[in-house]
C-alpha cells in the first residue's frame, strides 16, 4: 500500500526582482508502506522544502501530495496539522527539542498533537533509543548523539506511517551519525514506516539500497544546474 504518492508537484517563490523562482517540480514520487528511499541533493537543491510540503508545513502551488489516502495539498492549515500528527513523524537536523523540558516531556509533547499524551508509550520509546537513565535530563543536559536520539523518539510518538528526516546526522560526528542512522531505520522498520531521507552525504546515501537524485525527479532543480 502507498503511504506517499505525490503527482505533479510544484513550489516556487518570489525572488527580491518580483519573478517567481521554481524550487519544486516534480511529475511523481510514490513511497510504500516500510519502504525506505534516500534522496540525494546539494544544498539549495530543494530538500527540505520537498520535505516541509509533504509534511504539510508549506502549501503547494499545485498538485497532489496523497499521505494515507488523503491530499494534503487540499486541505487547509488547520486540516493539514492534523493530518500530520496523525500519519508523519519528522527528524530534524537541528532536532527542535524544547530546552525547557527533559527528554521524556519533549516526546510526551509530541504526542499532544495526535492522539494525545502516552506516558508508557513514551517511556517505551526513551527506552528504545537507549535513554532510559537520562529521561529527565533536558536537552542542555544531553550529548549531541543522545539529543537527536530524543528527536526520533519524538517523531515515532504517534506511530507514524511515514517518517520524514532533514540531514539527520548533519550535526554529528561520524560514530553518532551511524548510531543515529541505524536507529531511525531500525524503528521505522520495527514500526512499518516508510521511511524518507534526505542527504548530501555520501557515507549516509551508500547505507541505503533505494537512492534517487532529486536532481532526477525535480525538473525546477534540474534546470537550474
Amino acid at each position: 500500500m502507498a503511504v506517499l504518492v505525490v503527482n505533479d508537484l510544484k513550489k516556487s517563490y518570489v525572488a527580491p526582482d518580483g519573478s517567481r523562482q521554481p524550487v519544486i517540480d516534480i511529475p511523481h514520487l510514490e513511497l510504500k508502506e516500510g519502504e525506505q528511499l534516500a534522496l540525494q541533493g546539494s544544498s539549495g537543491g530543494g530538500k527540505t522544502t520537498l520535505l516541509h510540503l509533504i509534511a504539510g508545513i508549506l502549501k503547494p502551488d499545485s498538485g497532489s501530495i496523497v499521505i494515507n489516502g488523503t491530499d494534503i495539498g487540499a486541505l487547509g492549515e488547520a486540516a493539514r496539522d492534523g493530518v500530520r500528527a496523525e500519519n508523519i513523524g519528522y527528524v530534524f537536523q537541528t532536532f527542535n527539542l524544547l530546552q525547557g523540558y527533559s527528554a521524556l516531556e519533549n516526546v510526551l509533547l509530541g504526542m499532544l498533537f495526535g492522539r494525545g499524551a502516552d506516558e508508557a508509550r513514551a517511556k517505551k520509546l526513551i527506552d528504545r533509543v537507549g535513554l532510559s537513565g537520562r529521561s529527565s535530563y533536558r536537552p542542555r543536559q544531553l550529548s549531541v548523539g543522545q539529543q537527536q536520539r530524543v528527536a526520533v523518539a519524538r517523531a515515532l510518538a504517534n506511530n507514524p506511517r511515514l517518517v520524514l528526516a532533514d540531514e539527520p546526522t548533519g550535526n554529528l560526528d561520524a560514530k553518532n551519525a551511524r548510531e543515529a542512522l541505524t536507529l531511525i531505520r531500525d524503528v521505522c522498520r520495527e514500526n512499518n514506516a516508510a521511511l524518507l531521507l534526505v542527504s548530501h552525504d555520501r557515507e549516509v546515501l551508500a547505507q541505503f539500497d533505494n537512492v534517487k537524485d532529486l536532481k532526477e525527479l525535480n525538473r525546477a532543480a534540474a534546470a537550474v544546474a
